[in-house]
């Protein structure tokens, strides 16, 4: 038999309207009574004398009490989980629900490897994966959305705590045919006589380059920008574009040998980071920091495969 929530009914309906946009779609996802939610909705708002919802032609929408709600409504859920995990754990047994956050060069790189080896090697724990932008990943980790963050270029904060980060030389990839590809390492000056594969303002690293090197982009008829890493890559494999990314995004098909990583030399060019990170305002239960060092252990496995596959190449060269 199921357990029960601790939570609050009127919490949790008043969550999955604020999902579904409407009593209605809320009541099928929940399986209840449309009438059940609107009364106890109804009951919070006569209780906290407030509004909760904008009642609509075509459904809800929150009121800033509301959203406040709810928010507080999700970290009772988050903390829930948590605290159920920790009693299972208590018990001996290394059980429970992680949810984590990541890229969507993961999605196609070290994800998959990742999820296999926790459900080979600890079945009892189970996953939750959202594909997110730095920013959404940030906003889901805060909101208390996610239990665990791999996030690029994470700036420093009171309320994240960083479990692991790792620097990553700022450059780009090439394909094996490209003039470039037999370069130790590139000019931005160089990069800029090629056409350029330009990943969106999402990133971090497209804002770095508009912050530092505009001047990259002074022809809009030489970069082409897309929100897709994946689409950048393809353009830099067919090998007229340059993409700038970071070895791990690239790393697949770096091992594969479909494309070339070139470190930037120019003079303050940063190095990108990426980091593995948690809410500072809650303890990471066991079997978070199990998830959390496995993903720390494959990402780390996927940086020295893509590295030892570019210095194996650079050996052939010489």
């Amino acid at each position: 038999m199921a357990r029960s929530s601790l939570v609050p009914a009127s919490l949790r309906y008043l969550d999955q309207v604020a999902r579904s946009g409407s009593i209605q779609k809320a009541a099928k996802e929940l399986n209840v009574a449309a009438s059940a939610i609107d009364r106890q909705i109804l009951l919070l708002e006569q209780e906290l004398d407030v509004e909760l919802f904008e009642r609509l032609p075509r459904g809800m929408r929150l009121t800033a009490a509301g959203d406040a709600l709810v928010t507080l409504s999700r970290r009772w859920r988050s903390d829930e989980r948590r605290v159920a995990a920790e009693i299972k754990q208590l018990q001996g047994v290394d059980q429970g629900h992680v949810r984590l956050v990541a890229m969507d060069s993961h999605a196609n790189g070290l994800l998959p490897g990742f999820i296999e080896r926790l459900a080979a090697e600890q079945p009892r724990i189970s996953l939750e994966v959202e594909i997110a932008s730095p920013d959404d990943a940030l906003t889901a980790l805060l909101a208390g959305n996610a239990d665990i963050a791999a996030i690029f270029n994470l700036m420093p904060r009171r309320d994240i705590h960083v479990h692991w980060s790792a620097e990553l030389p700022f450059g780009c990839v090439v394909a094996p045919a490209h003039a470039l590809a037999r370069s130790e390492t590139v000019s931005l000056q160089e990069v800029v006589a090629y056409p350029i594969a330009l990943q969106s303002k999402a990133l971090m690293i497209r804002r770095y380059l508009d912050a530092r090197y505009g001047w990259l982009f002074a022809d809009p008829q030489k970069a082409l920008v897309t929100n897709s890493l994946q689409l950048v890559k393809q353009l830099a494999r067919g090998g007229s574009y340059v993409a700038f990314t970071s070895e791990l995004d690239a790393a697949p098909e770096i091992i594969a040998g479909s494309l070339v990583f070139l470190p930037v030399r120019d003079k303050g060019a940063e190095p990108q980071t990426v980091s593995v990170a948690i809410d500072a305002t809650k303890p990471l239960s066991r079997i978070g920091r199990i998830v959390a060092n496995m993903l720390t252990d494959e990402i780390m496995s996927s940086i020295r495969h893509a590295r030892a596959s570019g210095d194996s190449r650079r050996a052939g060269h010489v």
